[in-house]
């Protein structure tokens, strides 16, 4: 068993929008109709998006690799490109998304440490994250790794509001 990391760039454009596809696809299809998912994935991972976010200074992505396959990846923000106001002293998670296939071999939690890694080097005072209210296997995760819930807000999956927690882990 392999795991390796890496950051994403320009060159990996159509990768990330495949695997973002894919992995939002198998986690929320079953809970979401037809509509709104399409018009979701649409939006927020076309090729021109997915290039203003890659492009951004204060966004990065990482791909992970298991066995030499991209597995998922992770996306954080800091600064103005979080999205919501947590001032400079805080790091977004805002994308961990691993392939159903590669679930339950410890690359969420890699990718969470790897974040929390990038956090502290930045001398960060907190991390946090937005995990949609009715994804009960992944609050869970966040909860085991030292995360708790301090609000919520909202998020739109085609014209259905729905409500994001919001989960801070304090690093300091």
């Amino acid at each position: 068993m392999k795991i390796n990391i890496k950051k994403c760039t320009l060159e990996d454009l159509h990768m990330l929008q495949e695997i973002s596809y894919e992995t939002f696809n198998e986690t929320f299809k079953h809970q979401n109709s037809l509509e709104n998912m399409n018009a979701y994935l649409e939006k927020a991972f076309n090729l021109q998006q997915l290039e203003k976010e890659l492009s951004n200074d204060s966004s990065h992505f990482y791909f992970v690799y298991f066995n030499h396959e991209v597995a998922g990846y992770l996306k954080i923000n800091t600064g103005d490109a979080q999205s919501e106001e947590m001032g400079n002293e805080s790091l977004e998670i805002e994308r961990i998304y691993i392939k159903n296939k590669f679930q339950k071999l410890g690359l969420g939690k890699y990718l969470l440490n790897k974040a929390v890694e990038i956090a502290l080097e930045q001398n960060k005072e907190k991390i946090w994250l937005g995990v949609w209210e009715k994804n009960d296997n992944a609050i869970a995760f966040y909860k085991k790794m030292g995360f708790a819930q301090t609000g919520a807000h909202s998020f739109y999956m085609g014209d259905e509001e729905q409500t994001d927690f919001i989960m801070t882990k304090l690093l300091k």
